[in-house]
């Protein structure tokens, strides 16, 4: 088990759900609904409390187990069993181990089963039990937060984004007192560069795909890493982490809705002659939550959406609107090269974390 933050939810009061639509959706990446929006876990509900990640030991299946369990409409789950954790932490495979659909029932439980096992969770725990209904294994709930959040900016960076203002976006706006909304780009432009950002998807329990959370970092404006929330799925191009109709992530490090994720990003950009005809490609590094998802990936070309196509000139960071309230936070670049080699984190070199978390991101893609 690698170093980001496990807190344990030992104590969660419920909260009254609002209305949600009803309707058992299929999960998939394909499929968008109008449903209910939250973006404060105070007010999304009992669903709320239930959905998220599980952590800790099925003896009856030989070891540690993750699940992730992903509300699918006002009042049911799909529930995915992982060998040997979570996505980034022992689960190796791309598709779930297991998977069986749950739905929530009296006093803020939530049951499942399947033909070979069955589920109980209520928030805090997950209880296990066999096909005959005995109990194998307990589960508890946690909260990861990744290795970079809150990573302060190094000396030199440029800081678009601290909470206070939104002067260096044109078409910004702070929402919720402190975030930057969607649908803005930066006023300052970009070659080469490592880029941190911290982001949040909203809680969308009845609508599904591209519909759930979706929004865009562009890179120089030219080339889509997605946001969406898509906690769960398989991890495609255009899921969260995927590089738009070019690269899936190598997996899925989406954390449930309404948490924190961070994107740190070293970007080499294409290169042109005097003429201005392309001669090498950009190329791009990139950890979500902490964790390698593209290491050192040619871009063949720009992505579709962005606010213009690859030509010579730096390109601006671009946040696309999708119609989904995203939330930003905490975004800076670094163009000095030397800043851009070595390690991140727990030595302070070049970014510091707030939390004081350690951190040992290896960036060491140069951007010659």
């Amino acid at each position: 088990m690698d170093r980001r933050r496990f807190i344990h939810v030992t104590a969660i009061s419920p909260v009254i759900a609002s209305a949600l639509q009803s309707g058992l959706l299929p999960w998939s990446s394909e499929q968008a609904y109008a449903g209910e929006t939250f973006t404060d876990p105070e007010s999304a509900g009992e669903l709320y409390r239930l959905q998220g990640e599980y952590l800790g030991v099925v003896e009856g299946w030989n070891g540690t187990w993750g699940a992730q369990v992903i509300a699918t409409s006002d009042k049911t789950f799909e529930v995915h069993m992982l060998q040997g954790g979570l996505p980034g932490d022992g689960f190796k495979s791309r598709e779930p181990t297991r998977i069986c659909k749950a739905e929530l029932g009296q006093g803020g439980v939530a049951k499942g089963k399947h033909e070979q096992f069955s589920v109980s969770f209520n928030g805090t725990t997950m209880t296990v039990s066999d096909d005959a209904g005995n109990k194998v294994g307990s589960l508890t709930k946690i909260l990861r937060e990744s290795k970079t959040l809150g990573m302060e900016p190094p000396k030199g960076a440029s800081v678009l984004f601290d909470g206070a203002n939104a002067d260096q976006f044109e078409g910004g706006k702070i929402v919720d007192s402190k975030y930057l909304g969607v649908g803005c780009k930066s006023t300052e432009r970009f070659q080469s560069h490592r880029l941190h950002l911290e982001f949040q998807t909203p809680f969308q329990p009845s609508d599904s795909g591209q519909g759930r959370g979706n929004s865009g970092v562009y890179i120089q404006g030219r080339y889509e890493l997605q946001v969406l929330d898509s906690f769960g799925l398989l991890g495609e191009n255009n899921e969260c982490g995927g590089i738009y109709q070019i690269a899936n992530p190598r997996l899925n490090m989406c954390y449930p809705p309404l948490s924190w994720q961070t994107y740190d990003i070293v970007f080499k950009a294409a290169k042109f002659d005097n003429d201005g005809k392309k001669t090498k490609n950009a190329r791009v590094t990139i950890h979500h939550n902490g964790v390698l998802i593209h290491d050192d990936l040619e871009l063949p070309r720009g992505t579709p959406g962005g606010v213009s196509d690859e030509v010579p000139e730096p390109g601006p960071l671009y946040l696309q609107d999708h119609s989904n309230p995203v939330r930003f936070r905490n975004i800076w670049v670094v163009t000095n090269e030397s800043a851009l080699e070595g390690k991140v984190g727990q030595d302070g070199k070049p970014g510091e974390k707030k939390s004081g978390l350690g951190a040992e991101i290896s960036v060491e893609a140069t951007l010659k």
